[in-house]
């Protein structure tokens, strides 16, 4: 909670609320993984610390996830539940308020109207929200069911506001009786509505008319966008070729690696992006050649005195020995100085080079492009944590190496 949010209420803090933060998180992780979650409008604390009734179409088991993922934790969200099922055995019990803060509404011998109301009365006056699926069913066809009148008597018996949200691309997730297929949601928030003006005719249209107002937002990474962009224009192959030039001179990090931080953002660069990287590594193994041959020896970090031994048995038949870089983790400027200091012809040098960068290079890029295409929905939405990941992951890696060659 925010010391705005803080201050809004008049000093009554409802913000810290672990079970409804410890949901929620869980919940974002889990609509992340399921083809992200986007939330549009805001639900700030009420003036009065008092709670809300909040109503949803619904048209999936996933509306619920979405819902724990989107609202904040102030009003420390509840799920209208059947007691006589969800809470007469533990397991379930266990699974429904630990997952969903459910309210345990039990049959009442007034009604079902008079059980909801003495479950929601007691959530209401601790500042909770409430939330209330009026169509009372998941619809089949994805349209927006008749409303009940069970929440807008609610928010007038209670004297709290109701506030209409759409719930979208929630069935493509999981529809009913259909299987689960990662998809893009999204929580649509509206403008509250007073308890004098609730009618459910006018909150289904509210809901109905947010559906449709637009289709539903893709959540995209800032991260991704940028790198997406630099790959889509002519610069990423002066970036590529630079990169394999220095990482066959000086440069310690793999020229592979440009694949998988770059240019994966957008696969079908790939192929291209691969080929002004050999290009680069080819002209960066003359490069270091030829200044070998002159005395110059270029930095060389991450490199071991085994390694340009190894290094120097393969040369030994000739440049053909460049073939045996493809598979032995030793880093190319190790063999291209060793082929300088040995004076190899640099036309054969060249031609070598290119044959085992190009193979090399080849696979790594064919196995990324394939898949990037796979990753593809979740690498727009999570390009940083997958940077770090990665740059965690070849770290861990090149240490790994430069141990075992040590």
């Amino acid at each position: 909670m925010t010391w705005r949010e803080y201050r809004a209420v008049g000093g009554k803090k409802q913000g810290l609320h672990l079970p409804s933060l410890a949901r929620r998180r869980i919940w974002r992780v889990a609509t992340s993984l399921s083809g992200g979650l986007t939330v549009t409008g805001d639900l700030p604390p009420t003036p009065d610390g008092r709670g809300r009734i909040l109503v949803a179409n619904h048209s999936s088991h996933a509306d619920t996830a979405a819902l724990m993922a989107a609202l904040p934790t102030h009003g420390k969200p509840v799920f209208a539940a059947a007691a006589d099922y969800w809470f007469d055995v533990w397991w379930r019990r266990l699974l429904v308020t630990g997952l969903a803060g459910a309210l345990p509404v039990r049959r009442h011998e007034s009604g079902a109207y008079a059980g909801l109301l003495a479950a929601t009365e007691p959530a209401v006056a601790e500042g909770r929200t409430v939330v209330v699926y009026p169509e009372g069913t998941r619809t089949l066809d994805g349209s927006v069911g008749r409303f009940a009148s069970g929440a807008t008597r609610l928010a007038r018996d209670l004297d709290v506001e109701v506030v209409p949200v759409a719930l979208l691309g929630t069935r493509d997730v999981l529809p009913k009786n259909g299987r689960f297929t990662p998809t893009p949601m999204e929580v649509r928030i509206g403008t509250p509505v007073a308890p004098a003006d609730a009618d459910p005719e006018v909150l289904h249209d509210l809901v109905e008319s947010s559906l449709e107002s637009a289709p539903v937002r893709e959540r995209e990474s800032r991260t991704w966008h940028a790198v997406s962009r630099l790959v889509a224009s002519p610069w990423a192959l002066v970036v590529a070729f630079l990169w394999g030039l220095a990482e066959a001179m000086s440069w310690p990090v793999m020229a592979e690696m440009s694949i998988v931080m770059i240019a994966v953002a957008l696969p079908r660069r790939i192929p291209v992006f691969s080929l002004a990287l050999v290009a680069g590594s080819v002209s960066g193994v003359l490069t270091t050649a030829v200044l070998a041959a002159g005395g110059t020896r270029l930095p060389a970090p991450w490199t071991t005195e085994r390694m340009r031994e190894a290094a120097a048995r393969h040369l030994a038949d000739g440049p053909i020995g460049m073939l045996h870089q493809a598979l032995d983790g030793i880093p190319v400027k190790v063999y291209a100085r060793i082929a300088g200091e040995n004076g190899f012809d640099l036309w054969q040098l060249a031609g070598w080079t290119l044959v085992e960068r190009g193979l090399r290079l080849a696979v790594v890029a064919t196995v990324l492009w394939y898949l990037a295409r796979l990753l593809h929905p979740w690498l727009r939405r999570l390009y940083g944590p997958y940077l770090v990941l990665v740059s965690l992951g070849f770290a861990v890696a090149i240490s790994l190496v430069v141990r075992a060659w040590s």
